[in-house]
């Protein structure tokens, strides 16, 4: 069974920083579009950014120039590096893997920014 365990959320001012890190096991990393998604309250999930398995990346348009997100094959791990970070951001961010038989997703990390 597939696990992906996300770590590195917590709470940050405006302007901050924060490295989002989601570990994955039991899944051929190597070959795997990866994607991290978010969710603030009373909000739809959505798309944040997403790498292809070469490492073709993509992101929204609320978050582009401020993150990046790469990927490590060796660690089986990809990240998401979040810079000048705005309240709007506050949300819990999950990172999904997308397998054959369909899309899973971590239990989520919680990010907070403040005024």
């Amino acid at each position: 069974q597939v696990q992906l365990v996300e770590s590195g959320g917590g709470m940050v001012q405006a302007g901050g920083s924060l490295r989002l890190s989601c570990a994955a096991s039991k899944v051929i990393f190597s070959i795997t579009a990866m994607s991290w998604y978010r969710q603030a309250p009373g909000k739809q999930r959505e798309l944040v950014a997403r790498i292809a398995p070469l490492g073709t990346t993509s992101y929204a348009g609320s978050v582009k120039g401020r993150f990046t997100i790469s990927r490590d094959n060796a660690k089986n791990t990809v990240y998401l590096q979040m810079n000048s970070l705005k309240p709007e951001d506050t949300a819990v961010y999950y990172c999904n893997a997308e397998l054959p038989r369909g899309v899973v997703a971590g239990q989520g990390t919680q990010v907070t920014v403040s005024t």
